[in-house]
């Protein structure tokens, strides 16, 4: 025999006579909740968060001037060369730095083996490059320039949206994440076919070693600034400045693509979420799976 409704109590553990998923009509509104675990952002926290984007968006534009000004021959390989493994000597120095600083006594051993073995395959990369420059020249020989640049944008697209933008570079196992290493794939290819517009090997071996600097070694040097604010802010100050004034060696309007660019992604973006923030209504209830509370 059924208990009445007014007797009905809201636990499992007794035969009260009703099905497990009763809910009763007094009791169902009341657990009625509209987001319940929304937290508003603010606007200079979100800015905050888009530098990670706006730094590797203006390595992409970075990378992109360069590639113009070798293809129209105002930059000199050999300075782009000096230049980009200069950059890498001074990174790894900081990122050695900064992972010592940032580990425990008791993984200094790894840290030490992995940055030995990061060094030796930033080498190995160094001399394949140097010996497949030949090669990458000539890759694309049949292929038109537009169809280039078209895969060119995609690849980057692909870069953009499938790159690690997080504090921390490697999961629990010290491993790279799968859309990180697809993300670095994407940009090394699209580097590897601009390459192969240019006219001399110097100059392709200079662009793609500079495309492993920028988009390979670069993000595990950023990823450790990150938790500092004033060297995070001032980086993304720097290379944004710096992309928008090798911008305008090259064209007005490439000036005003990177400008806008940037700022739509640092500024506007994240005045778009503030707005959208009204419109969210997460409406939870007695009917979603309980969630157990452990202390």
């Amino acid at each position: 025999m059924k208990t009445s409704e007014a007797e009905w109590e809201r636990v499992l553990w007794k035969a009260q006579g009703f099905e497990d998923n009763h809910i009763h009509p007094q009791y169902f509104l009341e657990s009625l909740r509209k987001n319940p675990n929304f937290k508003p952002y603010t606007y200079w926290s979100l800015v905050f968060l888009t530098c990670a984007i706006t730094q590797h968006v203006s390595s992409i534009f970075i990378f992109l001037g360069i590639f113009l000004r070798l293809r129209e021959g105002s930059l000199n390989p050999r300075g782009l060369l000096w230049s980009a493994i200069g950059a890498f000597c001074v990174g790894y120095g900081c990122w050695t730095f900064l992972s010592s600083a940032r580990t425990s006594n008791n993984r200094k051993a790894a840290v030490e083996k992995r940055k030995i073995l990061t060094l030796k395959s930033s080498v190995l990369v160094f001399l394949a490059l140097m010996s497949l420059s030949p090669v990458l020249r000539t890759l694309t020989a049949a292929t038109s320039s537009d169809s280039i640049w078209a895969l060119s944008a995609i690849l980057f697209s692909l870069n953009i949206l499938l790159a690690d933008y997080s504090v921390m570079p490697a999961n629990e196992h010290g491993q790279e994440r799968l859309f990180s290493v697809l993300s670095v794939n994407a940009a090394v290819s699209s580097s590897v076919v601009l390459a192969s517009r240019l006219s001399t090997d110097a100059a392709v071996f200079a662009l793609v070693l500079c495309s492993v600097v920028a988009f390979a070694c670069f993000p595990l040097l950023r990823r450790l600034i990150q938790g500092t604010l004033v060297a995070w802010v001032a980086l993304t100050v720097v290379l944004s400045l710096f992309a928008v004034a090798l911008a305008a060696y090259i064209s007005d309007t490439f000036t005003y693509l990177c400008a806008s660019t940037l700022v739509i992604v640092t500024f506007v973006a994240p005045g778009v979420l503030m707005w959208a923030q009204k419109f969210k209504n997460e409406i939870r209830g007695p009917w979603d799976v309980a969630v157990p509370i452990v202390d």
